[in-house]
């Protein structure tokens, strides 16, 4: 099985890094790796905030629909309401 590199195994890799990319340019690609890790630390962090928030702010989830309609009621009869009040300005 394959695990973590252990002491020796550390300075084969190193020594390959430095071929590959020289030693001059070790530095900025630290600085970038570096700020690359800060950013993806910040918006993940940013994400499990905003989660956070939206968990609090959100009200309970409905009942599951069970597939059954409540009973429905009849709509109710009315009669026509006969206005008998008279226009003070028509009359």
């Amino acid at each position: 099985m394959i695990g973590m590199p252990q002491g020796a195994e550390w300075l084969v890799i190193l020594a390959i890094v430095i071929l590959v990319f020289g030693a001059a340019k070790l530095p900025d690609l630290a600085r970038g790796t570096g700020q690359a890790l800060r950013i993806f630390k910040s918006e993940t962090k940013g994400l499990r905030d905003d989660d956070e928030k939206d968990a609090q702010s959100t009200p309970p989830p409905a009942p599951p629909v069970t597939g059954e309609l409540p009973p429905a009621t009849p709509p109710q009869q009315t009669s026509p309401v006969e206005d008998h009040q008279t226009d003070k300005h028509n009359g």
